[in-house]
């Protein structure tokens, strides 16, 4: 199951969703490069399909034609790196 990449409210299994689809809870879009699971930030144009122009705005809603939801069970992009980071940190200055 999808859900909001702003709020973490879960979205209606088997919904349509548009470009001016809205969060129920938060009221922000829910078709955004954010709330795909093609966006990776370490990708051409930030986006693991082939597109042919980069959505600058990652956090608006878009006609983006390969949008497909990202599972609520699925990190945010970076998210992984970020905990590895920080654990790497704190092993540099044990107790």
């Amino acid at each position: 199951m999808a859900s909001c990449y702003f709020c973490g409210t879960e979205l209606p299994h088997g919904e349509r969703i548009y470009r001016t689809t809205l969060c129920s809870n938060c009221g922000k879009p829910i078709k955004i490069c954010l709330n795909c699971e093609f966006y990776d930030p370490t990708a051409n144009y930030e986006c693991r399909e082939d597109i042919g122009e980069q959505v600058r705005e990652k956090d608006t809603a878009n006609f983006c034609e390969y949008f497909s939801a990202r599972p609520a069970n699925r990190k945010k992009p970076g998210e992984a790196k970020r905990t590895n980071a920080a654990d790497v940190f704190r092993n540099l200055f044990p107790d």
